[in-house]
């Protein structure tokens, strides 16, 4: 399983993984960031997509990034030194639903702003420092969409196109290409399921034509070390 795993992520720049989280998990995490997230609608007085800041606000989330079951995929993709840099906590509801248009994902979080030469340009999300890092950064992460709802095209899963993080950083006209040359894959994934991917492969996803939940805890990691003095905000 895990070379099929390992030549998934290689060739076509994703995985879906059935059956990774336990049902209890999934229950306990679907409780807690809900809530989280429900009390951040209220701070801030309108709907809101979920949760930045996950790593840093959900003692839990954390202690699933290091665990055994998160730990066995992220190892034989990054190796052993490998390390949660982000968490995201995204919740598709009637009051805050979205599309999101083909991209990849292209920007770190770290600690503080320091002008690197390949380092830019630079935004603010959430009150913290994004940049578009060098190709050869991106490379060296992978992401975990852990799925506490099931998700197919009704609710927004995400789309992909396989093999299109093999291009390197694409401009609109290169993603245009690739829309009208490639397979497009719809990436059904079960609660409790994971949802690999590398931050290059492209990507979209439909609002949900669904009343429900679709929650998602998005994780990020990574194993280069920036230079220059930059830190990862989630190390």
């Amino acid at each position: 399983m895990i070379e099929n795993y390992i030549e998934a992520i290689q060739n076509d720049g994703f995985a879906i993984l059935p059956s990774v989280v336990p049902p209890q998990t999934t229950s306990f995490l679907s409780s807690q960031l809900t809530e989280l997230s429900g009390a951040e609608v209220k701070s801030r007085g309108h709907s809101a997509f979920g949760v930045r800041k996950l790593l840093e606000v959900a003692s839990a989330v954390g202690h699933l990034a290091g665990s055994a079951e998160i730990r066995a995929l992220i190892e034989p993709i990054l190796g052993a030194e490998a390390f949660a840099v982000r968490g995201i906590f995204f919740d598709k509801t009637p009051s805050a639903n979205w599309k999101v248009a083909w991209h990849q994902d292209l920007t770190i979080a770290v600690r503080r702003k320091i002008e690197i030469e390949g380092f830019g340009p630079w935004s603010v999300k959430a009150g913290i420092d994004h940049v578009i890092p060098p190709v050869e950064i991106l490379e060296k992460m992978l992401a975990l969409r852990i799925h506490l709802d099931d998700a197919d095209e009704s609710n927004g899963a995400l789309k992909v196109i396989p093999g299109s993080h093999k291009h390197g950083r694409l401009n609109p006209q290169q993603i245009q290409a690739l829309k009208e040359e490639r397979q497009v894959v719809v990436c059904s994934t079960p609660a409790g399921g994971v949802m690999a991917m590398k931050p290059l492969l492209l990507h979209a996803s439909s609002a949900s034509a669904q009343p429900f939940h679709r929650r998602v805890i998005h994780l990020e990691f990574s194993s280069a070390q920036l230079p220059g003095g930059l830190e990862w905000y989630g190390s």
